[in-house]
């Protein structure tokens, strides 16, 4: 069965957005998040363009080829301009999961509005044997606190940030986690958990 993970860049102090994201603005101030990406000199074998460091892109492209559908929330949605179809990944389609729903059809994307479980199922039909993808906090939060998580990469920024929306909201009870990797990186440290369930 598809494993259901989330691998988001992320500040020491836990923001996966600066200040003031949005629709037009994207993370806010927050998109130095996402320079590890093109400082480096090796390209990516999954996205094109991307250059990263020689250890950021082996735990990157790794990651990124078990992906079979990206599961993304409303927010995440708006920020990254994916109303006119796209999805983050270039070879998976996008589950959104919205209280409010979009009018007219995309392709690639697939609008689930019954709640976390039944988007994580239709992630799962689409994903092909793969792995689901999470992003968002909402999303991620909502998975986890439904039991339904089994990774966590959190590619971690050396900032704080100070302001933001945050990776991890609320959660009603513990988590218990199990580092897998932890990979030093310029600009980035990649740390790898399981979830313990």
């Amino acid at each position: 069965m598809s494993k259901v993970l989330s691998a988001l860049s992320v500040s020491v102090d836990g923001y996966i957005t600066g200040r003031d994201p949005g629709e037009g603005r994207g993370l806010g101030d927050g998109s130095m998040l996402f320079d590890w990406y093109f400082d480096g000199d090796t390209p990516s074998q999954v996205f094109d363009g991307f250059k990263l460091s020689e250890a950021s892109a082996r735990v990157f492209d790794v990651a990124a080829a078990r992906v079979g559908v990206s599961l993304v929330g409303r927010n995440t949605y708006d920020d990254s301009g994916w109303i006119n179809g796209g999805t983050p990944h270039p070879d998976a389609p996008l589950v959104l999961l919205t209280h409010h729903p979009l009018p007219g059809e995309r392709e690639r994307q697939t609008v689930v509005t019954t709640g976390i479980e039944d988007a994580v199922a239709a992630a799962r039909e689409l994903a092909g044997g793969k792995d689901v993808a999470l992003m968002g906090g909402g999303v991620v939060t909502a998975a986890l606190a439904a039991g339904l998580v089994d990774e966590l990469i959190l590619h971690q920024i050396p900032i704080l940030l100070g302001a933001g929306r945050p990776y991890f909201q609320s959660l009603p009870e513990h988590v218990k986690l199990r580092l897998i990797e932890a990979v030093p990186a310029p600009g980035v440290t990649h740390l790898h958990y399981e979830v313990i369930r």
